[in-house]
């Protein structure tokens, strides 16, 4: 049977992107009834997909707010959906996260809080802490975005200077039960990371937020190293007794789309190799690493022979040095092709599952044997490209950048490599 790569790849994505939505993952994990109200609340680009998902099943009267990214909402009739900026907060995301904590205080234990939770959040519910400006917390996201900071160390920070993230928005609703259904963008799973955990103890401190900015060389105003400073900014620690009835529950995770992508490989007659859900590190510098692997399937076999493919997923960092169009998707997809330098029989695919490589408009892009030589025809270097952080460019200018819109889910970054005989 013949294999159409492109046509493979993409198919791959979109297994991936599936078995994540929440239509699909949300309803199996819903709590029951309390006797009392539920209030429904939650940040991320998934949000407004997670309470259609709510409303579609929940079987009693139910009342809420949650917050998305502009462009991922969602029709539902009883939770409101706002949509504020990411991935630097805005003031509709400062007035969502307001209205949201106020929403949850005053309840009782009768009372249910469902929380639902998935990347962007800690863009999305912008709530700074007193002593904090909205404008501070957008110079410091964007310092951080183009620092190389891994989305760990990002939220930390974030919690430290935040009213209602790391425990505070599960703490204001005390002694409500709580419940946070989350899908998972972040390597680990680690739901203190996912939109910085406001339901979720802590065990970082104020301390480390700080060493994070001096180990980038963030420069932060007076009043913000003062609060980091000060024992306001310590976050939910664990054993806290206000979290004593709080449960995080996973409901979607890297490794399930990486699985469901590579079910859709064994079934076209290729073998999956799934590297790992987690890869962290500066992205042209994991298309290096991608690229050996490659190299060795074809030309020894190992660790498996072609057809083979290379699955992987996590969140990359992009230190931005050019001023180019970039989105760590696109730039490790460059980086790869300048790695591999038109080696035949390899093909690759990387995109963010929510559908928006960066601040882009594209999901991703798609590399060929020919993607240089293209390129090259049409006047385009591809190292000048990369050197300018300018990924999107390049496969723009031949025509390979994928764009799906916004997908209304969130489990990270998806990477296939396929390697033919």
């Amino acid at each position: 049977m013949a294999i159409d790569p492109r046509s493979l790849l993409r198919s791959m994505f979109d297994a991936a992107v599936g078995a994540a939505l929440p239509s699909k993952c949300l309803a199996s994990h819903l709590p029951p009834q309390p006797q009392g109200r539920t209030i429904v609340v939650g940040a991320g680009k998934a949000g407004g997909a997670m309470a259609k998902a709510v409303e579609d099943h929940w079987p009693g009267p139910l009342e809420g707010l949650v917050v998305t990214r502009y462009g991922h909402g969602a029709p539902c009739q009883r939770i409101e959906v706002v949509e504020a900026s990411h991935p630097v907060p805005d003031a509709a995301g400062l007035e969502a996260a307001k209205r949201i904590l106020a929403m949850v205080k005053g309840l009782t234990p009768d009372d249910l809080v469902l929380c639902l939770i998935s990347g962007g959040g800690s863009a999305l519910l912008a709530l700074p802490a007193d002593g904090v400006t909205l404008a501070d917390k957008q110079g410091i996201n964007k310092a951080l975005l183009k620092s190389g900071a891994t989305i760990s160390e990002m939220n930390c920070v974030r919690r430290h200077l935040s009213a209602i993230k790391g425990g505070r928005l599960a703490a204001a609703a005390a002694p409500a039960r709580v419940v946070s259904l989350m899908i998972s963008d972040v390597p680990g799973d680690d739901p203190c990371v996912i939109a910085s955990g406001p339901t979720v103890a802590d065990p970082t401190t104020s301390a480390d937020a700080l060493a994070i900015l001096r180990k980038y060389a963030i420069a932060v105003p007076s009043n913000v190293s003062a609060h980091l400073g000060s024992p306001s900014a310590e976050t939910l620690k664990p054993g806290d007794p206000r979290l004593a009835g709080v449960a995080n529950v996973m409901i979607a995770t890297p490794q399930m789309s990486l699985e469901a992508a590579a079910d859709v490989a064994r079934k076209a007659g290729i073998t999956p190799l799934i590297l790992a859900n987690d890869v962290e590190g500066e992205a042209r510098d994991v298309a290096l690493v991608h690229a050996a692997i490659a190299r060795q399937v074809h030309a020894f076999g190992q660790p498996s022979a072609p057809p083979c493919v290379l699955i992987s997923g996590g969140e990359t960092t992009v230190t931005v040095r050019g001023t180019g169009r970039g989105g760590r998707n696109a730039e490790f997809l460059l980086a790869l092709g300048v790695a591999l330098d038109g080696h035949p029989g390899i093909y690759a695919f990387a995109g963010d599952t929510d559908g928006i490589d960066g601040t882009e408009d594209n999901a991703g892009a798609l590399l060929g044997p020919d993607s240089l030589a293209r390129a090259a025809s049409a006047g385009v270097s591809a190292k000048a490209m990369l050197s300018n952080n300018d990924g999107y460019s390049f496969f723009s200018a031949i025509g390979d950048l994928v764009v799906t819109g916004p997908t209304l889910t969130n489990v990270n970054d998806f990477r296939a490599i396929l390697v033919l005989p």
